[in-house]
């Protein structure tokens, strides 16, 4: 299958090319703004593209002319999206829109990664078929996009997913795996919300999940998350004890002791059911992940 990927650099592009390139049956085209990161470049073909410039993008599908294409590109940091609206619309919504419009001459299938932000977390876990109602310009963006391939004449998917940690090759952003396992190894104290709950997500297996969908072009929303409703404060009190490092460094605080920019739902987290019955979809439990990421950290 010929398998076109946004957002090649980031962490769950980097493990998207790392689990699709096992497969030597699938001919794979990375794509990202600026150089590839990625290290280990074998079994996949890397070039530039930046979804804001929809010529750009138009003729890179075109002259690829995927089978699929699997959409992870997106402007992710929250409390940036509620500062520079308009710069996230660009990219998570008029991006989108440009890709399916390339697509749409290729009949590829699409798939969109997405998120649990959609919701309010007024009644979470959520299920697929539950109705958004985002808090935040990052949510609304997202929601946007979706809609958007919803309408679209394409074959499509979409992967909605929670807090997602792990380790891949120069990134430019932390996750709260890596941020908390850092600041105890430097005897640093950091607080951390106990009144926020999430199924985190680790980055293995939000790409097995992508695969499976894409692989199976399986259509509609899955949720591809992690199985453990835990609060952030419980993700770092387990890093803590799995890494061995000093946990009465970890400060309990609720979420409204910060200042941020973005509102954050309460209560997400997914319902898995759809995604294990349709997909085979089986996450890690954290714990897992913790040692999956503790052997990648080498």
């Amino acid at each position: 299958m010929r398998i076109l990927i946004t957002g090649s650099n980031g962490l769950l592009g980097q493990h998207l090319l790392k689990i699709l390139r096992e497969n030597p049956n699938h001919t794979l085209l990375a794509t990202a703004r600026g150089a590839n990161r990625l290290k280990e470049g074998k079994g996949f073909t890397y070039q530039s593209m930046d979804l804001c410039d929809r010529e750009q993008t138009r003729q890179v599908v075109l002259g690829f002319r995927p089978e699929a294409i699997i959409h992870a590109a997106a402007m992710t940091q929250v409390d940036d999206c509620e500062l520079q609206p308009e710069q996230c619309r660009q990219v998570n919504v008029d991006g989108t829109a440009a890709l399916l419009s390339a697509a749409e001459q290729t009949r590829s299938f699409f798939l969109l990664v997405s998120t649990d932000f959609v919701f309010d977390g007024l009644s979470g876990p959520y299920r697929e078929e539950d109705a958004p109602h985002p808090l935040s310009v990052y949510g609304q963006s997202k929601l946007d996009a979706e809609e958007l391939v919803r309408k679209s004449d394409l074959p499509w998917a979409i992967a909605r997913t929670v807090l997602v940690y792990g380790i891949a090759e120069d990134l430019s952003r932390t996750n709260i795996v890596l941020w908390v396992r850092n600041s105890l190894v430097q005897g640093k104290t950091i607080r951390v919300v106990d009144d926020q709950w999430r199924t985190p997500t680790l980055v293995q297996d939000l790409a097995f999940g992508c695969r499976l969908i894409t692989e199976k072009k399986a259509k509609g929303i899955f949720n591809i998350s992690g199985m453990d409703l835990l609060t952030p404060y419980q993700m770092a009190c387990q890093t803590a004890e799995f890494f061995g490092l000093d946990a009465s460094l970890i400060q309990r605080a609720d979420g409204t002791s910060f200042s941020q920019a973005a509102r954050r739902p309460a209560r997400t987290g997914f319902v898995l059911e759809k995604a294990r019955r349709e997909l085979g979809y089986q996450p890690h439990s954290f714990r897992e992940g913790l040692a999956l990421v503790a052997r990648d950290l080498g």
